[in-house]
């Protein structure tokens, strides 16, 4: 469940890492998403990341994809686990080394976010 709910986190962790990096890369509307997506994501609410990944599938989701697999392979890699089968931020105590888990999460979202801001490309007005 670990490597699960990590995973999960990062999509919607990177859709505000990209908007607050890549702001010209976003409408008004996006960038407000961006910012409730950061609550969305520690709450292990992957649902954030559902209209950025259809308005944009082809640079989207490959983006979240490499995030979330390399969380999940570090979470997986260094044996964390996660006593509960959701929660987010929430039941961090819950896991078997915390520090790390939130390490991992954090280092897919910036990932995800960079890649995803870099391959998106700029808004038309």
């Amino acid at each position: 469940m670990g490597a699960v709910m990590a995973g999960g986190m990062v999509p919607p962790l990177a859709v505000f890492v990209a908007t607050l990096i890549f702001k010209n890369k976003f409408t008004k509307q996006e960038l407000s998403a961006g910012i409730t997506n950061i609550v969305m994501g520690l709450s292990f609410i992957t649902e954030g990341a559902i209209p950025f990944g259809a308005a944009d599938p082809v640079r989207a989701i490959p983006s979240f994809i490499v995030g979330s697999a390399i969380t999940g392979g570090l979470v997986g890699g260094f044996g964390i686990k996660l006593l509960a089968p959701h929660g987010g931020i929430f039941v961090i105590g819950l896991t078997s080394n915390p520090l790390l888990y939130i390490l991992f999460v954090l280092v897919g979202a910036v990932i995800s976010g960079l890649l995803f801001g870099a391959l998106k490309r700029p808004k038309i007005n």
